[in-house]
């Protein structure tokens, strides 16, 4: 059964172009002008995926993101014509899985849709721990001494990356198992993303215990401590 993709876009040259492309590439195509009809049509016809532009009228991406994230794990790809972090990091604290920018190669949109699907029906059960902290990769789920943590679903995959390897250091290719495409060398996506998650899930995010830094090589989950 095809996968269904809604698709959250104003500019109608590009609606247009992109439902072509993803329809061709075997998806089933709903869209939406602004962000109001968007977040209707969603709670209508609960998509597989999401492609939302940050930029909408009536009601902007990032609300749409936010509203979308608090009633689902659905994966949410963001469009942004901005060319610094400010979309990236505002898409990743709204709940945003990825993000293309704009103007994009419809290769590279479906390769992070396909990816971002894979990750969905892919989801472990596996109950992992780092310091505190319980991962439950397969309910997206983290909790501390027994209390949620909310994380979006990207993020339990970065903690649950770096939770299987401790003390190993992972440079940013995590994008490779995160992500779940190659590189493509915007190394701030993760450093953007371990910034946010270190601010949920570190008791003191500006002197991080969990989730440290080695200069020049990458990041690295802390070392099992007993007395933790």
């Amino acid at each position: 059964m095809a996968a269904r993709i809604l698709l959250v876009e104003d500019d109608p040259s590009i609606r247009e172009i992109t439902t072509l492309g993803l329809t061709a590439a075997g998806y089933e195509i709903s869209t939406a002008p602004d962000g109001q009809a968007g977040l209707a049509l969603f709670r209508a016809e609960p998509p597989d995926a999401v492609v939302l532009d940050v930029m909408l009228p009536v009601l902007d991406g990032l609300s749409v993101a936010r509203a979308i994230r608090a009633e689902s794990s659905v994966p949410i790809v963001m469009l942004t014509a901005r060319t610094d972090t400010f979309d990236v990091v505002a898409g990743l604290e709204a709940g945003a899985d990825d993000y293309v920018r704009k103007p994009f190669e419809l290769p590279e949109l479906l390769a992070r849709l396909r990816a971002a699907l894979r990750r969905t029906s892919d989801a472990s059960p596996a109950v992992l721990r780092l310091g505190r902290l319980e991962i439950d990769e397969g309910g997206y789920a983290v909790r501390r001494d027994g209390r949620e943590v909310t994380l979006n679903p990207t993020e339990c995959r970065l903690l649950a990356v770096l939770a299987r390897r401790p003390g190993q250091v992972l440079p940013r290719v995590l994008l490779d198992r995160v992500w779940g495409y190659d590189y493509l060398g915007d190394s701030r996506l993760v450093d953007v993303a371990i910034q946010r998650l270190r601010s949920k899930v570190e008791v003191d995010p500006a002197n991080p215990q969990l989730i440290l830094t080695v200069r020049g090589a990458g990041y690295k989950a802390s070392r099992p401590d007993p007395g933790s």
